[in-house]
């Protein structure tokens, strides 16, 4: 199982945006940190705003900020509201999208969904502000990815 990368862009803007607590944000700022397009990141950001998530404010001192404490994010509400369907196999789907013809005495449908339901009990036990602790080394590594950015051109993930 692989996460899409819209998850993964708002897993990272959330912990981007929790080490920066103090004040708001950027989404040029967070994607020159994370090396990744400003276009994909505007659409992720939009999302998390829609999901309550995350603090938009336009105008000159506008920015992202968390809407809520990172305690109270939890990671898999975060992973469900932007992962979309979480048809691992094709016999998940129902109706005409579901065309395997053993699905239903097939017993691999019930272990992968014994397994889907493990990865989210994982998450589940997490909010963001387990994500924060190593925040110095965190906040290193990102600052690293912002002057990168600022020096010269940037090579972006088209993501």
């Amino acid at each position: 199982m692989q996460l899409t990368r819209y998850s993964d862009y708002s897993l990272r803007a959330l912990i981007y945006l929790g080490l920066n607590g103090d004040r708001r944000c950027t989404i040029r700022e967070i994607a020159d940190a994370y090396g990744i397009s400003d276009n994909h990141l505007m659409k992720v950001i939009h999302r998390l705003g829609r999901e309550g998530y995350v603090a938009t404010t336009r105008g000159r001192n506008g920015g992202l900020e968390l809407a809520m404490p990172a305690s109270e994010i939890n990671l898999g509400a975060v992973v469900r509201a932007t992962e979309g369907t979480l048809d691992l196999v094709e016999c998940f789907a129902s109706g005409e999208k579901n065309a395997c013809p053993i699905s239903g005495p097939c017993a691999l449908t019930h272990i992968l969904e014994t397994a889907l339901e493990a990865f989210f009990d994982v998450l589940d036990r997490h909010t963001l502000e387990d994500l924060l602790r190593p925040a110095d080394a965190l906040q290193s590594i990102l600052a690293a990815g912002r002057e990168r950015a600022m020096a010269g051109p940037v090579v972006r993930d088209p993501g």
